[in-house]
């Protein structure tokens, strides 16, 4: 969703709030791709602080479905964050080039919402998500979920190293 940024710089101190959609389906980040499952419409207050700068305050409320980091199954994480930015739309050329690279939600004097909540979701996502604290994960041999099922896979790992002192044992064993 895109706002029009110029009727805010009619007058220093006008402010204004929107109530949005977020579009997208889904995120894609720079871990992968996640489904949006749910989102609240993003509430955004603007003020114009003058001298052609802004100041953007919002709210974002959204349900991502996030793979588990042992058995990879979709798990809904609800996510709930502020945004706090200030815009400076005053610039010169040169130095605007350089901030389109730190704010590309903004695009001339339109705001790209989508892309605002993109770049805050950046900063926001879990370092580490769990389907339960139990979470048995997915055998390394056959991939199956061992949190659905077993598999008949041997799960004892031999390290190289040791296989002489494990021939040693097995002689004892013999006899």
């Amino acid at each position: 969703m895109l706002i029009n940024l110029t009727e805010l710089f009619t007058l220093e101190g006008k402010e204004k709030t929107y109530t949005l959609d977020i579009e997208m389906k889904t995120y894609h980040g720079p871990y992968g791709d996640y489904e949006i499952a749910d989102a609240k419409p993003v509430v955004l207050r603007i003020m114009n602080l003058g001298g052609k700068k802004l100041e953007l305050e919002g709210k974002v409320e959204l349900t991502l479905l996030i793979p588990c980091d042992r058995c990879l199954d979709p798990v809904p994480n609800e996510l709930s964050f502020d945004v706090v930015r200030t815009v400076d739309l005053s610039e010169t050329d040169k130095e605007d080039e350089e901030d389109l690279e730190e704010q590309p939600y903004v695009n001339g004097y339109c705001l790209d919402v989508d892309q605002l909540v993109c770049d805050e979701l950046i900063l926001n996502l879990p370092m580490k998500v769990l389907c339960s604290e139990d979470c048995k994960g997915i055998c390394n041999r056959c991939g199956t979920n061992l949190n659905h099922e077993t598999c008949d896979c041997d799960v004892s790992s031999v390290d190289p190293r040791m296989a002489v002192i494990q021939d040693i044992f097995k002689q004892f064993k013999e006899v």
